[in-house]
């Protein structure tokens, strides 16, 4: 029989009705019905053309081709498990691959894998340059962006999505503006930054005030080295932590969200 043809759902009823020689005890292994164990194996004789159980006055026995399946399909079982393991190690492995916006990864993200890093020591953490890199050429598990959603990927907020306007304490009075930047109608902006982190450096050098992202501004605010004009207000974009579904289910990503989710 065709590998692809192979009947895996009702070998695995089958496995279980051995075991148990019952069909309700296979089906309280299965959380199924011993009406649907019996269908199973009825259907998986047919498919076989061989009858695997015969019913005697001291209960459910295997026949003869039904024992000469059982340690071949067992040993095929465990093969899957270790299959599966050998999977589930890779996701279990201690390295990271993720793309951030720089700024970001400086400002925010760096110092809470640092504090991560030091409870899971031997962790590793790959960086990628591109921050919009794609997840299957560049092997990401994570990516953080900012956008007004995850789109088609998995995804959580890191942060609240909210903005300031901010600039630092001796400051020219000027607009330091970047794509995305929700400046004021008629604003002629000194300084147009092509990112967040552009505009970020600027208001830090004092070249006027800009409306940046909080979480992004937060750590310069704390420090004293930007001040807080007006907000903190909602924002439509926020800094989204993604990656496509089955890198999300995988448990070392969910241990890393976990962790930043909680910071």
């Amino acid at each position: 029989m065709k590998r692809t043809h192979l009947p895996l759902n009702a070998l695995r009823v089958f496995d279980a009705a051995a075991r148990h020689l019952s069909f309700t005890r296979a089906a309280d292994e299965l959380a199924v019905t011993p009406a649907a164990v019996g269908q199973q194996i009825r259907a998986l004789e047919d498919v076989l053309g061989v009858v695997l159980f015969r019913r005697t006055p001291k209960g459910l026995e295997l026949t003869p081709e039904g024992t000469a399946g059982l340690d071949p399909l067992r040993e095929g079982f465990m093969r899957f498990e270790e299959s599966v393991d050998a999977m589930q190690a890779g996701q279990a492995s201690d390295r990271y691959t993720i793309a951030t916006p720089r700024e970001f990864f400086a400002e925010w993200l760096a110092p809470r894998l640092a504090r991560f890093q030091a409870d899971t020591p031997g962790i590793q953490y790959i960086l990628a340059a591109d921050e919009h890199a794609d997840f299957a050429e560049a092997n990401l598990d994570l990516a953080i962006r900012l956008a007004d959603g995850p789109g088609e990927l998995e995804g959580v907020l890191l942060a609240p999505a909210l903005r300031v306007t901010v600039a630092a304490p001796q400051h020219r009075d000027a607009w330091i503006d970047w794509p995305g930047a929700p400046l004021p109608d008629g604003t002629n902006a000194c300084v147009k930054a092509g990112s967040p982190g552009q505009a970020l450096a600027s208001a830090l050098a004092g070249m006027g005030r800009t409306i940046l992202p909080l979480a992004l501004a937060e750590g310069a605010i704390a420090r004293g080295a930007l001040a807080v004009i007006e907000g903190p207000e909602l924002s439509q974009r926020g800094y989204w932590l993604l990656a496509p579904r089955p890198q999300w289910r995988s448990r070392k990503v969910r241990a890393l969200v976990e962790f930043l989710t909680a910071c």
